[in-house]
């Protein structure tokens, strides 16, 4: 019997879910494994006898702290997320103490493996082609200090006028295509490392929130794609995507270098844009009176309109 159009998008589909069924089998063993490796007996108050193969807890002790079989357990950590109550969810993330950020991934594996992720996602996500609405640019363009809008992937989609000043090495890297921080930090590695001082925390922050958004959304097929080439074209990446740590980007402090104006350390908050979900604004700010501030009134000066209709 032939096959009709509406057999092959049915298989089409199924072998898409089969697919992020794998992946998503491997994530979960892989997370687990990793956070296992990281709480050591004393942090847990579990007595440590007998010789470890493994760095970290035992499989028996995370059973026996999240209160459930060693049986159970070990089934959780091949893969077998799907269907596991929030209860023991919970009870997993106190065992291998995981942070906020950790456990919210924990929870979205379980809601990919058990396919309740999609129905969960934001209905309207910015499109490839998202432009800023004028009032944003407008909002922006009234904020003193540099400013940005980018996507979970790590795309830089708006700033202001300081913002894009500061950021004029991963402008001028990406030569007219959208700028991406992943692919300046380690595909650009001489202008990356340049711009930022500590390169390695850096390169650790922009992989955790990779890793982060990768769980938030499991089938961001951009996503994937941006993966793939790092993972392919980056040992640096591949070694700290193995890692499986996540992270919320919220507030604190980083330190940036500008070719023209030297060092720059700004302090930073970030928030969810709820207009446009998916998207994140971050605000930098500098002490006001420090050498970052003077930094920045002169970098501002020479970015001005006023200063570019001069020269």
């Amino acid at each position: 019997m032939d096959e009709t159009p509406s057999d092959n998008a049915s298989r089409s589909d199924a072998e898409r879910r089969t697919v992020v069924l794998m992946d998503n089998r491997a994530e979960v063993r892989e997370f687990l494994i990793s956070r296992r490796a990281k709480v050591s007996p004393e942090q847990a108050g579990v007595p440590d006898v007998g010789v470890r193969r493994v760095r970290g807890l035992r499989r028996g002790e995370v059973a026996m702290l999240a209160g459930v079989s060693i049986e159970y357990y070990s089934k959780l950590e091949r893969g077998a997320l799907g269907g596991v109550s929030a209860s023991v969810l919970d009870a997993l993330a106190r065992a291998l103490q995981l942070d906020d950020a950790e456990r919210a991934h924990l929870f979205h594996l379980a809601h990919a493996a058990d396919g309740t992720s999609a129905a969960m996602r934001p209905r309207r996500r910015p499109g490839r082609r998202w432009t800023p609405r004028p009032s944003l640019i407008w909002v922006l363009d009234q904020y003193a200090a540099p400013a940005i809008v980018r996507n979970g992937r790590m795309d830089l989609l708006a700033c202001n006028q300081l913002g894009r000043a500061m950021h004029a090495s991963l402008y001028d890297a990406t030569a007219g295509t959208r700028p991406n921080f992943a692919r300046f930090t380690f595909l650009d590695l001489e202008a990356s490392r340049d711009f930022y001082p500590d390169w390695d925390r850096a390169a650790d922050t922009c992989v955790a929130i990779l890793r982060t958004e990768a769980g938030r959304d499991p089938h961001d097929k951009d996503l994937h794609d941006l993966v793939g080439e790092l993972a392919a074209r980056s040992p640096d990446f591949r070694r700290r995507w193995s890692t499986h740590d996540v992270r919320y980007h919220g507030a604190g402090t980083k330190t940036f270098h500008h070719s023209e104006v030297g060092n720059l350390e700004l302090g930073y908050e970030s928030v969810d844009m709820l207009s446009d979900p998916g998207l994140t604004l971050t605000l930098y700010v500098a002490e006001p009176g420090s050498p970052t501030a003077q930094a920045l009134e002169l970098l501002a000066s020479w970015t001005s309109p006023a200063a570019q209709v001069e020269a």
